[in-house]
């Protein structure tokens, strides 16, 4: 039997808003792009740059396609604009796949593969957070996910403040928690 064109039409144009629907849901939940600054892949290079900006160094996040954490970090903590504007504030941020095959220059100046260069910084895990100093020295390191954006901005303030030169940050973060403060 068939339908009538005025039905076929309806179910089409209700098909195309509920793709539309979607994809713009999908594109809101991973704009964790505008976390990133656009790279070369030069990581001495941005370095330096992220120092003559005045900023403090670079946050690299070492990821892998398919990683759940990565994904869960993407859509519900580096997509907000408060984390972006905060991060980008203090660092120049990075994202390096841990099995890319592209070719990078390291803080060294060596060129090596994104895969070659997450063995040397020593990652095991995704997504793990590096924060490394203008000085070339490492501030801070986080594997994982945070359990939320507060534990996520707590990281940003424990590293932006100094407070890395003093304690760990699980003793910081327990420190927040028991004063109670907000992000």
């Amino acid at each position: 039997m068939r339908e009538a064109p005025q039905v076929m039409i309806r179910r089409f144009v209700l098909l195309a808003l509920l793709a539309m629907l979607s994809w713009t849901f999908a594109a809101a939940a991973d704009d964790a792009g505008g976390f990133f600054d656009p790279s070369l892949g030069d990581f001495k290079g941005e370095l330096a740059a992220a120092a003559k900006g005045g900023k403090l160094g670079v946050l690299l996040m070492f990821e892998a396609e398919g990683c759940p954490y990565c994904r869960r970090m993407k859509e519900q903590v580096l997509n907000r604009a408060d984390v972006q504007n905060y991060f980008r504030r203090h660092f120049a941020i990075f994202s390096v796949d841990v099995v890319g095959s592209v070719v990078v220059t390291d803080f060294a100046g060596r060129s090596v593969t994104e895969k070659e260069f997450a063995r040397a910084q020593r990652v095991r895990g995704t997504p793990t957070f590096v924060f490394v100093g203008v000085d070339d020295r490492e501030m801070a390191r986080y594997v994982g996910a945070t359990r939320d954006v507060r534990e996520f901005m707590e990281l940003g303030r424990f590293v932006a403040e100094g407070h890395w030169r003093k304690k760990d940050f699980t003793q910081f973060y327990r420190n927040t928690q028991s004063e109670g403060r907000k992000p």
